[in-house]
């Protein structure tokens, strides 16, 4: 008999622990598709704002390739989120820089982004469509890193190539990254020349377009060979680069000045 009680009550527990981690596994899928709706959304306050959505996590209609029409191969669409799918390629890339359809002067904007372990990206902006050149030679970058596995982190000069930097001009201090495989969300500001960045909360650098400073800065970077990146645009396209590696963008928003 005492054998019999202890095979129910083991039973007993069996059942409800396979139970509970069906029930737990069930709410853990709800917490996410109710998390995805809200991605790639604004709320009310926002569009009171001014805020829209360049993103809308199912199409990518407000984006193209650099030079080019349409979408490219080698970006998708998938689970909410723009993403450039990995090469191995480096700059190279196979489906190149996207930019958005319109330009932009004076804007906030608002992004989330994803990079593969020791992957590379960034987000440019006030850029310009020159045919036959590369979009870094005419515009800022604010760069993407994986900062613990890419080599690029310990290269430029204290830290100007890690994430959120203005990249091989400005570090971003404080260094905020999450790393490889994390969701880390950015802001750019720009208005009538200054520019912002923030990441993960934190405001990590500040600067002034075409004034002696920026110019004198440019000059004793890489960038100062190229007109166009010294006398940047007054109003140009939000860019996001095909550095041969998967990254991930998501919540891309922007509110004009």
């Amino acid at each position: 008999m005492k054998k019999l009680i202890y095979v129910c009550i083991v039973s007993a527990m069996i059942i409800s622990c396979d139970y509970a981690g069906k029930e737990n596994k069930a709410d853990t899928t709800k917490d996410e598709e109710v998390a995805m709706k809200e991605h790639n959304t604004l709320t009310g306050q926002e569009k009171e704002e001014g805020w829209m959505l360049l993103f809308d996590g199912k199409s990518a209609d407000q984006w193209r390739g650099y030079n080019k029409d349409g979408f490219p191969d080698g970006w998708e669409v998938v689970d909410g989120t723009i993403h450039c799918i990995g090469s191995g390629r480096g700059e190279a890339g196979h489906g190149g820089d996207i930019i958005t359809r319109r330009k932009f002067d004076n804007f906030e904007l608002s992004l989330e982004w994803k990079v593969d372990t020791g992957g590379n990206s960034g987000i440019f902006y006030l850029a310009r469509e020159i045919e036959g050149e590369p979009i870094w030679k005419s515009a800022p970058e604010m760069q993407i890193l994986d900062n613990e596995n890419h080599p690029d982190a310990k290269l430029g000069i204290k830290g100007n190539r890690q994430a959120g930097a203005l990249y091989d001009l400005i570090p971003a201090e404080p260094q905020t990254a999450r790393p490889g495989g994390n969701w880390n969300k950015v802001r750019i500001l720009v208005y009538d020349g200054t520019v912002v960045h923030w990441m993960n909360g934190k405001k990590v650098l500040e600067y002034h377009l075409w004034t002696d400073d920026w110019k004198k800065m440019v000059e004793n970077s890489k960038f100062k060979a190229y007109e166009m990146f010294v006398n940047t645009a007054r109003s140009g396209h939000i860019g996001l680069q095909d550095h041969g590696d998967d990254v991930w963008f998501r919540n891309i928003k922007i509110k004009e000045l």
